[in-house]
Parts: C-alpha cells; structure tokens; sequence
C-alpha cells in the first residue's frame, strides 16, 4: 500500500462479477485511463451500458501510488514531434496537455488540488549548459525551492499537485453517480473484439477499452507493447514549520531537478515531503510481482537524495512502488480498431494525459471527430519491444548507463 491508499484507511472493495452479461462498452482496468473514460462516456451519454472491470480494486496500480504531478509534461519532447508530426500538431499535443491539469481541477472531486506550477532545478555545470535559455537564475530558483547547490532552474506553471488515492476513489465514486457499474476483484484473462473474459464471467460488449497500464504486458499478446517499469517512492512524517520556511515550495509547487534518472517530488497538503525516482532494475519476461515493489537499495539511495538536496536529516515513514508503462519509443498513445479502444504508455507522466486519453476515447467511442481526435497520439502504434534477453539488457544497460552519466555530471 502507498502513503496515499493508507492515509484513507482500508479499501472497501466493490463486489465481483457475477457473471456473463452484456454492455455497451466494458473497460478493463479501474485507474485513471479507464475510470475517466468511463466518466466522460456516462456524462456524455447517459443511455449506455458503461462496465468496468478491475482485477484488485480502483486506484490499486498507478492511480493509487503515482507522485501526484498532474503536469502537462509529455515524454516525447516538443522538437522531436515536431520533427515526427509537424509543428502545428506538436504545439496542439502540449496544449490539449496542460488544459488536462486544469481540467482536474475543474471537475470539482476533492483531491488536495493546488497549481503551484513544477521546478526543475539546475544544480550541476553539466545541468546548467543543457537546460534552456529561458531558465530562471539561481536567486529566482532559490525563492520557489531553496536547495543545496542550486545554480538555476526551469520553471513551468502547467502542472498541479494532488493526493492521487483521493482523486481515483473520488472519479469512480463520480463515475458511479453517472451509473457507471465497477466490478473490482474480477481479472481480465483475455480482451479481443466484442468481449472481455475474466475469471469471473464474460461481458459481451460493442467496444472494448483495454487501460491497464503498466499491466499490460501480463495479458496474453501484449508482452513486448509496454515494458513494466518500477518507479518508488518515500514519504516523510509532517515536517514542521521552520523546515519549510526553509525549503519554501509555498504554493506546494511540484520538484525535480535536470538530472537524466528521473526524480520527482511535492509538498503534500499535510506537510509532508513525498519523493521518488526511477532506478529498480527491469524484471526479466516483463515479469510484475509484489515484491518488486520494494527494493531497499533505492529506497536507501531516494533517503540519501532527499538528504542531499535539502541539507536535513528525513525521517521515513513510508516506502511504495510499483510498475509504469513505458513503450519502445516513449510516445503514449490512445486509439480505437476493430471495436478495441487503448489508452496508456504514458512513461510516468499520465495523471493529466490520462485524463486527457478519457476525454479522446469518449469522442473516438462515440464517432465524434474532434480537436481531440486529431492529436498525433492519436492511432500511433510504438514498435513492440525486443524479446528475451534483448529486452532485459537493453533495459537495464539503458538505466545503469544513464545513472552513471548523472554521476558524472555529479
């Protein structure tokens, strides 16, 4: 369990299903991709048959466990799909992106919402001859979040910090109030054109949406589309006042720094410091198993970060992880063929582009065509990955190679 799911107190799982039945549309996954998809359909159209189907309970992957960035950060950077997709549809992929941050927020479910905007600090010469023109100075940084060694930073007003277990359990309440029907402890085994069967029935329906995210690879044919990933994370007790004064992030702005092995962090809305990063090894055969989800070493390693980034000793009272879905050339991706709907692939980055992919897939459902629909992810299908053992020394030599670059900038 995260700090995030804890701090609710214990889930109260919604019943299974109880066997076959028909739908309109079924939704396998009871995250973000799926339960906004699930939103905006039933707010759109009241008359259909909308079934999700969830393996554990909602907000048990992802949804539940995720830093709380909503940014409009996207993991293919604006140049390169300019190169790929052209200026105009670059530009139209980043917009629709930060309109999703405060989109959030507009749907009024109560998640400790607060746009402070993301700081990315520069606090290596390395750090500072790659980040761009228009950075902030060291003085102007120091002002949003006062770190050792800061020399400059990148900020962006398009990104919200949020408490991720309260805006998934609030989305399927939403979605229910809609009439959205969620069966929770119910696995999908297999997910094709016109049916999804589970462990506990079949359920007809005219569109599938598969939104498993960083599960995808454990259903059969999906093994090598996205490569499970393990992010981790820390959480401290509340740190008092005079430790903040310090720090700063007074509008609870969202930190990072321009570091290659991605860390992330926030002040959350009870004080506390929640802090993760990349780094856990990728499991041969895109292998997801509990306990993977700790791995002492990086916890060790995000304490000794934290530590050095703010000059203070960090009391831990809480350690989580869990798998992210990453595709082959980083580009998320929402689409529908052949009656089957997909949504993800968001490298980490996927608590405002999920929203995003829900709002798309309602007007591809409905056959509606769009700005939405329009956006280059859109129908873009990444090269599968490479099979075994390929996948797993590409993988870990891409994360042991680029820990080692930050070393040296270090």
């Amino acid at each position: 369990m995260s700090f995030w799911l804890e701090s609710l107190g214990p889930v109260e799982r919604r019943s299974a299903l109880p066997g076959d039945r028909d739908a309109d549309v079924a939704v396998v996954g009871g995250g973000y991709t799926g339960l906004w998809t699930a939103y905006y359909l039933a707010r759109a159209r009241p008359d259909l048959r909308i079934v999700v189907l969830e393996a554990e309970f909602c907000g048990f992957g992802a949804s539940g466990r995720n830093g709380g960035w909503a940014s409009g950060l996207f993991p293919v950077s604006e140049a390169t799909l300019t190169r790929r997709c052209g200026a105009d549809a670059a530009k139209a992929m980043h917009a629709a992106l930060a309109d999703a941050v405060d989109e959030i927020g507009r749907t009024g479910i109560e998640c400790d919402y607060a746009k402070g905007g993301v700081i990315s600090l520069i606090r290596t010469p390395g750090q500072l001859r790659r980040a761009p023109a228009d950075r902030l100075d060291a003085a102007a940084t120091r002002a949003i979040c006062d770190a050792t060694g800061v020399l400059g930073g990148v900020y962006s007003e398009h990104c919200a910090a949020l408490h991720p277990a309260k805006l998934v359990r609030g989305l399927a309440e939403a979605a229910e109030r809609l009439g959205v029907t969620i069966h929770e402890d119910t696995r999908a085994l297999t997910v094709t054109t016109g049916e999804v069967v589970t462990d506990r029935g079949t359920v007809r329906a005219d569109v599938v949406v598969r939104a498993l995210e960083g599960y995808t690879a454990e259903l059969p044919g999906h093994r090598r589309d996205l490569a499970p990933i393990y992010s981790l994370m820390i959480a401290t007790e509340p740190l008092p006042p005079s430790v903040w004064d310090r720090i700063g992030l007074r509008r609870r702005e969202t930190f990072t720094d321009e570091r290659r092995l991605i860390i992330y962090g926030q002040r959350t809305a009870d004080d506390r410091l929640a802090f993760g990063g990349r780094g856990a090894p990728y499991h041969f055969g895109s292998r997801v198993r509990p306990e993977y989800d700790r791995v002492p070493a990086v916890f060790g390693r995000l304490r000794h970060t934290v530590q050095e980034l703010f000059g203070i000793e960090v009391p831990v009272a809480h350690r989580w992880g869990g798998p992210l879905g990453i595709p082959r050339d980083w580009m998320p991706s929402v689409g529908l063929r052949d009656g089957v709907a997909w949504a993800g692939g968001y490298v980490g980055d996927g608590v405002a582009a999920s929203n995003l992919a829900g709002r798309t897939l309602t007007d591809l459902i409905l056959g509606h065509d769009t700005d939405l629909t329009r956006l280059p992810w859109v129908g873009h299908r990444s090269r599968r990955w490479e099979p075994e053992p390929l996948r797993w020394l590409g993988i870990n030599g891409g994360l042991h190679g680029t820990a080692l670059l930050d070393a040296l900038d270090r």
